[in-house]
């Protein structure tokens, strides 16, 4: 993600040092939100066989991955700031989303709606840091959302049945594998729709491709996970 969030922003224009903000930003971002979703699911996870995470493998403490999602966390929000208060702010909106996903939407029927959120705040992030702080198109930021939501289907979908064992009730869960398997496609198809419709823009179809690739890309790592018996 941190990489093709750091493409976006040169494709847009920016320049060298505003790249390299992009990227710390997201990065640290990125590395909260995984962290602290080890940490705080690290008994579920080993109850689940999940042995390729480190905490499950005992690799690494959950108390240790917990303190890195902290500091990570702490960086990301003047690293975000740094790129522009605006477009740090849109950022650490969608950082804390993410966080709340894990701390609490996960196992709601909004388990979507941080997804959403966080992957359509990336281009408002990446545009509202230009000169003149332009912001993206409507269809851009709507594809970057319905992106986020298959995102959310593909990486829940193979773990539903140990969820659902588990007490985790998320939308996916709540739909089950079948129905959640042919509404995936879905939101990406809209999303490419409104990237064949929309007029180009700052971004253009860049932004929205980027946001295809991360989205379809996520979705079929959840897809093809390896399950642990």
């Amino acid at each position: 993600m941190t990489l093709l969030i750091t493409g976006l922003a040169v494709a847009a224009g920016q320049d060298a040092s505003g790249c390299a903000l992009v990227a710390a930003a997201v990065l640290t971002g990125q590395l909260s939100v995984g962290w602290s979703n080890d940490a705080l699911d690290a008994a579920r996870d080993t109850t689940a066989g999940r042995s390729a995470k480190p905490v499950v493998r005992g690799a690494v403490s959950a108390r240790a991955v917990g303190a890195a999602a902290l500091i990570t966390l702490a960086l990301c929000v003047p690293l975000s700031l740094a790129y522009g208060r605006l477009a740090g702010a849109v950022h650490l909106v969608g950082v804390a989303a993410a966080w709340t996903y894990n701390l609490r939407l996960k196992s709601t029927v909004l388990s979507w709606l941080p997804y959403a959120v966080g992957f359509a705040a990336l281009p408002v992030f990446v545009t509202l840091g230009l000169p003149g702080q332009p912001r993206p198109a409507w269809w851009i930021v709507t594809a970057a959302a319905l992106v986020g939501v298959g995102a959310h289907l593909g990486n829940v979908l193979p773990d539903i049945d140990s969820d659902l064992a588990l007490g985790v009730r998320g939308w996916p869960q709540r739909l089950g594998p079948a129905r959640t398997r042919l509404l995936l496609p879905a939101p990406l198809v809209v999303a490419t729709v409104l990237l064949v419709l929309g007029r180009p823009g700052a971004l253009g179809a860049v932004a929205v491709a980027v946001a295809l690739v991360a989205g379809i890309g996520g979705s079929l790592m959840g897809r093809h996970r390896p399950r642990v018996p």
